[in-house]
């Protein structure tokens, strides 16, 4: 019964190569021959590759008084201060870290801490 099956794939298997055997015959254009110096050839084309560039324009002068009347109405320069504090950084990996990296410790929350310089002859504060 096996050898049935493995006969009927053989079969179809053999259709599928020489369908496509056909299709790939099936009427190319001729191509020219790379030797012949006078075989006919489409013209050559150039697009420069910066054609569609476009030039960044700076923005018009603004009068000084101007600028400065304009910072003034934003709030001056805490202002951009703090909007680029609020603007958020590059994404951590982690939060946890993050979070552990910005908080200072505090000797409460580090539990029996000892002080890193005791015992080392250091300066001793009251």
């Amino acid at each position: 019964m096996n050898f049935s099956i493995a006969r009927a794939l053989a079969q179809v298997a053999l259709l599928a190569v020489a369908a496509s055997a056909c299709a790939q015959s099936a009427s190319r254009p001729a191509r020219p021959d790379p030797l012949d110096a006078q075989a006919a050839v489409p013209a050559a084309t150039y697009k420069p590759a910066l054609a569609a560039y476009r030039r960044l324009r700076d923005d018009p002068p603004v009068a000084w008084r101007e600028a400065n009347d304009t910072v003034h109405g934003i709030g001056g320069w805490r202002a951009y201060a703090r909007e680029a504090q609020a603007s958020p950084g590059p994404a951590a990996p982690s939060s946890a870290p993050a979070a552990a990296a910005t908080a200072p410790a505090s000797p409460a929350s580090a539990g029996a801490v000892a002080n890193p310089s005791s015992g080392r002859g250091a300066h001793r504060m009251p």
